[in-house]
């Protein structure tokens, strides 16, 4: 049953999440080399169902944000590779929901090379300039591909309004000395403050720690806790 100390979409997201394997507990080595006792990967979301849920909840977030006017956008960037199955099926949730509100709303992604025959470019879609344009991509870990995504979009014209991704984890940043005591932002704050855009998550580690109770052991529960309460960001 979905967890109801969240809005529906988050809840319904989890829960998929984790009856697809998607959200993983145990213990895993990260790229920064933390070990941390939980594991996110959109990569697994590969069936319809999954992307259903997937699709939606990223639709759902993108809308509130909207509504709210944290958002105001024309075209939604999916970089290459996982943000381009993302784009697309985001923008087609999207226009599925609120009575077509959304319906205009187009999409674009890059090549990682460019094509040198037929249309050629390094983009495929919508054109992107003179665009109020929202990424849309999986997870933010150093912030390296979304700085590379923004200096693209603006090379061709574009305006970054945003970033929407899966999850925020929520952790600060590795120390470059490996000493991780004090306040340290995470990497979507630091891209927050470098570009002053909106950077907005589906999830985050307290709504997954909101969400599990009850789903997972509370072994599990308690490690993650530990393990937000060692690397929390600043932000």
């Amino acid at each position: 049953m979905a967890n109801q100390t969240l809005p529906a979409y988050k809840a319904d997201f989890l829960k998929a999440a984790l009856d697809g394997g998607v959200l993983k507990f145990g213990t895993f080595l990260l790229k920064s080399k933390r070990t941390s006792p939980y594991f996110f990967n959109t990569g697994e979301f590969y069936s319809g169902k999954l992307v259903k849920a997937l699709s939606a909840a990223y639709a759902h977030t993108i809308a509130e944000a909207h509504a709210s006017g944290v958002l105001d956008f024309d075209l939604m960037f999916g970089p290459a590779y996982k943000g381009i199955p993302l784009v697309a099926t985001a923008t087609l949730a999207l226009s599925q929901i609120e009575g077509g509100k959304y319906d205009d709303i187009e999409y674009a992604f890059d090549r990682k090379e460019a094509k040198d025959h037929g249309e050629g470019g390094n983009f495929v879609g919508a054109p992107i300039k003179g665009k109020k344009v929202l990424i849309i991509d999986d997870v933010v870990s150093a912030g390296t591909a979304k700085r590379e995504a923004i200096d693209k979009i603006r090379s061709e014209g574009g305006v970054v309004v945003g970033i929407i991704i899966a999850l925020d984890r929520q952790e600060t940043l590795p120390s470059s000395d490996g000493d991780e005591s004090g306040d340290r932002p995470s990497a979507i704050g630091a891209l927050r403050k470098e570009y002053g855009i909106p950077i907005i998550a589906v999830l985050t580690l307290e709504d997954i720690l909101a969400g599990v109770k009850g789903l997972i052991s509370e072994d599990d529960v308690k490690r993650v806790e530990e393990y937000r309460a060692k690397y929390r960001a600043s932000d």
